[in-house]
């Protein structure tokens, strides 16, 4: 078969054209993710997806492997259980800005900190773009939502830093125009043993761009191309030049962390021996 007729065979049947908007970059996320799946030769029983709420969410619909969606901001948690019950898993868990760092926020950094075997795929289209364009934590200062109508005040989090500072043992951000390097990345994240989170930049014409002066989404991954930095080249510049920027690649991999349910497993080997010794 021809690489789109591959990936065409991953879908659930009736599933084309999918549900996104034009212009969106949720599809190209979603090809990205089934395009590593297949290099990585990965059986579709071999893998689980868990989503959250959202636009990028309703990929759980999309591909055929073992899937189940959360209520908003809770993937990762019902991920943490999934992966403890079946460890031998390859657990995806795919959320948004909104869901993954905004009301999911506080599982993100504890799925982090503990190093559970999860890969987290979040793809930033900066607003909550399934409910309204209303902004979120990785929205721009200054930039225009449905709730932001006369500007932005917040500032936007950096959601790798937050995770690598967490404990995270795999991170990495690409760009929908990045998209070769976008899915060396997500197959590097599946195939790592630990927490491993992938940003996606994507745009949203519909949500955020016809706000912002960007309602052509060629625009908007124009904006991509011209904002991203690979990481190699932004360790020579000066933060002044990093600013408003995104700094794309591998931006870490160690590991020196043991992985939480290898831990657990452990634990129970050693209070089993121990039960055995009377």
């Amino acid at each position: 078969m021809s690489g789109m007729q591959e990936v065409k065979a991953l879908l659930r049947p009736n599933r084309l054209p999918h549900i996104y908007c034009p212009g969106c970059g949720d599809g190209t996320v979603a090809q990205m993710i089934a395009k590593a799946v297949l290099a990585l030769k990965l059986e579709r029983d071999e893998v689980t997806i868990v989503t959250g709420i959202g636009c990028f969410s309703r990929i759980s619909n999309l591909f055929d492997f073992n899937s189940f969606q959360a209520v908003h901001g809770r993937a990762i948690p019902y991920a943490t259980g999934y992966k403890a019950a079946l460890p031998n898993m390859k657990v995806i868990v795919v959320v948004g800005d909104g869901d993954g760092v905004g009301i999911g926020g506080n599982h993100l950094i504890h799925a982090a900190r503990r190093n559970v075997d999860l890969t987290v795929i979040m793809v930033n289209n900066e607003n909550f773009g399934m409910t309204g364009g209303q902004y979120s934590p990785t929205t721009p200062n200054g930039a225009r939502a449905s709730t932001a109508p006369y500007l932005n005040p917040e500032f936007p989090i950096n959601t790798c830093q937050l995770v690598e500072a967490s404990g995270a043992t795999y991170v990495a951000r690409g760009t929908v125009y990045h998209s070769a390097l976008t899915q060396k990345l997500i197959e590097k994240a599946i195939a790592h043993h630990g927490f491993s989170f992938v940003e996606i930049i994507s745009q949203c014409p519909t949500g955020y761009g016809k706000r912002n002066g960007m309602a052509d989404p060629v625009a908007m991954l124009m904006n991509q191309k011209e904002n991203a930095i690979p990481v190699e080249k932004a360790r020579m510049m000066a933060p002044e030049e990093l600013a408003g920027k995104h700094i794309i690649g591998e931006l870490l991999e160690r590991r020196d962390r043991t992985e939480f349910v290898d831990a657990c497993a452990e634990i129970c080997l050693r209070c089993k021996e121990k039960e055995n010794r009377g």
